[in-house]
């Protein structure tokens, strides 16, 4: 994980760029993040790495264990901490890192934990077709069937697909387009979406697998408008001759 940070997600809403073209995006929240640990190579840790904190708590309603940790290293406390190993840019305990980490073009992944769908059946979890509706088929519509075997063996496979809790799983979107990134607001707007809820915490963090034959971003011009005559430079009078 080269770079990356710990943002809340805001909603959706879509956004025009100067062709007048919409894209839909994403509302990241990411910043400020304060640095409460550098680990080295060299050190007691034996790995490089760089702790990141999000979202500042009171004192009394963060955990005794991560209460401790936080103090050993002179940090204030936070409701969230996450280690992204080889953090390619140089920081120190105490340093903040913002939204301008990232610039308008990168692409990025994000992991977050999918909404809870609470129980569900096998048409909805894993879109089975269900019974007949007709023909004598009464109370089977939308049950999975037989699931064991009969002679050998005799047990239900392991793994079978079969009713259950659905959702609230870690999940990660990957190659997702950076739109904006508005340092006064430490507001990312991602396009496309990204797992979660509006109000869920996530992680946001360098692309691991970039598309083939990226560039770095170039600024789009206008576009003309048909049929619209390029102006000439106007001629300069001539001087009068003496």
């Amino acid at each position: 994980m080269p770079l990356g940070l710990l943002g809340r997600k805001l909603g959706h809403t879509r956004v025009y760029d100067v062709r007048g073209n919409v894209t839909a995006v994403t509302v990241v929240l990411a910043g400020p993040n304060r640095v409460l640990q550098v680990k080295s190579q060299s050190g007691k840790d034996g790995y490089n790495a760089v702790q990141l904190g999000f979202d500042d708590q009171k004192e009394q309603r963060v955990t005794k264990p991560l209460l401790g940790h936080i103090k050993k290293q002179n940090g204030q406390p936070v409701k969230r901490v996450k280690e992204f190993r080889n953090f390619s840019k140089e920081v120190k305990p105490g340093d903040v890192v913002g939204v301008n980490l990232f610039a308008p073009g990168d692409f990025v992944d994000a992991i977050g934990v999918t909404k809870g769908r609470g129980f569900e059946g096998v048409v909805g979890r894993h879109a089975f077709a269900g019974g007949d509706s007709t023909h004598g088929a009464k109370g089977w519509h939308r049950r999975s069937g037989a699931i064991g075997q009969r002679l050998f063996p005799g047990t239900v496979q392991r793994g079978l697909k079969m009713p259950g809790h659905m959702g609230q799983v870690r999940r990660t979107v990957q190659n997702l387009e950076v739109i904006q990134v508005r340092e006064a607001d430490n507001v990312l707007l991602i396009k496309g979406s990204i797992p979660g809820a509006e109000g869920d915490y996530i992680v946001i963090r360098e692309s691991k697998k970039r598309p083939k034959g990226w560039k770095p971003p170039v600024s789009i011009a206008p576009m003309k408008k048909k049929g619209a005559a390029e102006k000439k430079p106007e001629a300069k009078p001539a001087e009068a001759k003496k």
